[in-house]
């Protein structure tokens, strides 16, 4: 019998054996316990709890809308070596820059995979893939990235119920020690030219209603565009749309 190279490509390897696990502890507990956190304002120990609930080892909580800026502003809480958060902040920025505002908005709630570089020294037995969920908060997005054992299979039960948790935990314990300057960023006469380009009107139309030049009509474009880390006007439109600037 004929066998093709795609067929090969398809048989499993040995493996060691693996486990898809919660953390030993019901759904409802679960929600007791996020209920206790959020009453005291304590993020790292609702993070744990979500961690352990799903079967992961470690949690990272950053800003997504932050994290094309440099150094570690946009981590917001974290159990990570520090090590791996500091080497892990230049694969985030890369990899944001890489995305599409439609790919940032299809990503939103769905759990996704990524491969950690090999350069990055982890602590023995994790796994270099690593889980990334995105989520909002009003105007803020949030990405929570979990480390797992190598022999873990994340339950995709719980990790719906992380995803839609992971929201509710950072509205109660983010609000005062987010930082909010995306929120208003953007001045007034940017906000205006985001919303008529979002109306699809031209650079030379929205000289006209704004009552000035078509030349500072397109500098505030740019500057939208600088500010939301957008490549085009479509894509700042979208980003508008996303976090309800228009």
């Amino acid at each position: 019998m004929d066998i093709s190279q795609a067929d090969i490509a398809v048989w499993p390897l040995p493996t060691a054996p693996t486990r898809a696990r919660g953390g030993g502890f019901s759904r409802d507990q679960l929600l007791r316990r996020l209920g206790e956190v959020a009453g005291r304002g304590g993020l790292g120990s609702g993070l744990s709890a979500l961690t352990e609930y799903v079967g992961a080892s470690h949690y990272l909580l950053a800003r997504y809308d932050l994290s094309q800026d440099s150094g570690l502003d946009h981590v917001v809480c974290s159990d990570w070596p520090f090590d791996v958060v500091r080497r892990l902040s230049g694969v985030i920025t890369a990899l944001h820059a890489k995305t599409t505002e439609l790919e940032k908005c299809l990503a939103v709630l769905q759990p996704c995979f990524y491969a950690l570089p090999d350069d990055i020294e982890l602590p023995r037995g994790i796994s270099r893939e690593y889980c990334a969920i995105t989520f909002n908060v009003g105007r803020l997005r949030f990405s929570l990235m979990l480390l797992v054992p190598d022999d873990v299979i994340l339950s995709q039960e719980n990790l719906r119920d992380v995803t839609l948790l992971a929201g509710y935990l950072a509205s109660f314990t983010t609000r005062a020690e987010v930082r909010h300057d995306r929120d208003f960023e953007l001045t007034e006469r940017e906000l205006e030219c985001l919303f008529w380009i979002a109306e699809g009107k031209t650079s030379e139309e929205i000289a006209v209603i704004l009552g000035i030049s078509r030349n500072t009509i397109n500098n505030y474009i740019t500057s939208v565009m600088r500010k939301t880390a957008t490549r085009t006007r479509s894509e700042a439109i979208a980003y508008a749309v996303r976090n309800n600037l228009v």
